[in-house]
């Protein structure tokens, strides 16, 4: 790909993207719905015009498998945007809180073997500050010790 091709297909991911999230944004809002329903509405008044027969039958399965085929790539665009931009939010919580571990900023990246084992040591640790507030103590916040996340 040529350079100054680039900003041409930036431009066209940036159309895409705003595109996506017009599209996800408004098949989410109860006017689509009502518009969904109207058109099966529409389409159940015209079953006895077209005698109920395969073509009244292919038409809303076409229309559906289209649309849906569609908005799973719509929606899931929306999606990973999304989720990108909360693990960025969290990332930057992590970052910049002294007592946290800078280690959990790529979790998402480990394996589900290491996953397993961080999680089963938070678990640990919430049933620990659990047990101590349940002795009584007022200072059961569950503070992570010191060390590798990952053993």
């Amino acid at each position: 790909m040529k350079n100054h091709d680039r900003p041409k297909l930036k431009q066209l991911l940036g159309g895409f993207q705003k595109f996506a999230r017009t599209v996800v944004h408004a098949s989410g809002h109860p006017m689509a719905f009502g518009l969904a329903i109207g058109l099966i509405a529409v389409w159940l008044l015209t079953g006895p015009f077209f005698h109920f027969g395969n073509t009244w039958l292919l038409v809303i399965d076409t229309v559906g498998n289209v649309l849906t085929f569609l908005m799973i790539f719509l929606i899931r665009n929306a999606q990973n945007r999304e989720s990108e931009a909360v693990q960025l939010k969290l990332d930057e919580l992590i970052r910049a809180t002294k007592e946290a571990h800078n280690s959990l900023l790529d979790i998402e990246e480990l394996s589900e073997t290491d996953l397993d084992r961080i999680k089963a040591r938070f678990e640990r640790l919430a049933r620990k500050a659990r047990d101590e507030s349940n002795i009584g103590r007022s200072d059961a916040a569950a503070v992570v010790p010191p060390g590798p996340l990952i053993t």
